[in-house]
């Protein structure tokens, strides 16, 4: 059981079929379809984020921090399109990944990820068969916190896979909100003109999310461009990520990976290019 780190008292995920899963379920069905994002505020209780924390607090070392440039797709530059192209605009990235090999089962953040009513709880949210939806199969990449220090943030992107489900662990001194277009691309259109118009600097379409260590957030990615502000303070920011997808066996691709936790393995050769879809990375 959860008890000890998740309040499921006010989120039964646990008890499928009752009238308060359903209504549940029902709230973040319509948050979802309308915003692509939806939060559940305080789904860790308190005692729960101390050990949150403590686990945080002791793997940070271990992040891979990177300091480098990159645009939204995490691509190489192709030269052959104009200058102005979104995949032709680079930007600084500096922040920090622990890699999933670093939380056991018997850890906090891993216990939450495989505990039996998780997946089916974040699979019914999104409205998905379970045909349609798996647990992300990378080493490296299914569980993993994100560690932002001062005067660092995360620039413009979409993800790898098409759920990503994250959860507030700490806050920095200030700074840090989470800012996302929804629904920007679709599995058929990259929209390039429409990205190329934010990164301009139109924010008629952002929206901006203040998140509170505990709140569980539910985010399609893949679809949404969005980015962490950076973080000011000397208090780092802690935000663990539950990844899952929509083909069994996905693994994220050789150069994100290589990018985003400073090494990859032989399983992501033998994943290369196992999608559903033509999207960019």
């Amino acid at each position: 059981m959860l008890h000890d780190l998740v309040d499921l008292g006010r989120y039964p995920i646990d008890r499928q079929g009752s009238r308060a899963y359903d209504q549940m379920i029902t709230d973040l069905r319509r948050a979802l379809d309308q915003d692509g994002c939806a939060v559940l505020p305080g789904f860790v209780h308190q005692d729960g984020l101390d050990l949150l924390v403590r686990e945080a607090d002791k793997v940070a070392p271990k992040a891979h921090r990177s300091f480098n440039r990159t645009n939204a797709y995490f691509t190489k530059d192709d030269p052959s399109l104009g200058i102005g192209h979104p995949l032709r605009r680079f930007y600084d990235r500096s922040n920090a990944f622990v890699p999933a090999d670093n939380f056991p089962a018997s850890g906090p953040l891993r216990r939450i990820y495989e505990y039996a009513w998780f997946m089916p709880f974040i699979r019914d949210a999104l409205d998905e068969p379970e045909d349609h939806f798996f647990r992300y199969d990378d080493p490296l990449a299914d569980v993993i916190v994100n560690v932002v220090e001062e005067g660092q943030g995360f620039p413009w992107h979409f993800d790898t896979n098409n759920y990503t489900v994250t959860l507030a662990i700490q806050n920095g001194d200030a700074g840090g909100a989470f800012e996302y277009v929804p629904n920007l691309r679709t599995p058929e259109n990259e929209n390039f003109a429409a990205v190329a118009s934010i990164l301009d600097g139109d924010r008629t379409q952002v929206r901006e999310l203040e998140l509170q260590p505990g709140d569980l957030q539910i985010f399609k990615g893949r679809y949404a461009l969005h980015r962490v502000a950076p973080v000011s303070g000397e208090r780092s920011r802690y935000v663990g990520i539950f990844s899952f997808v929509e083909a069994q066996g996905m693994c994220g691709g050789v150069e994100r990976t290589r990018q985003l936790y400073g090494r990859v393995l032989p399983h992501h050769h033998d994943r290369e290019g196992m999608r559903n879809d033509e999207l960019l990375d």
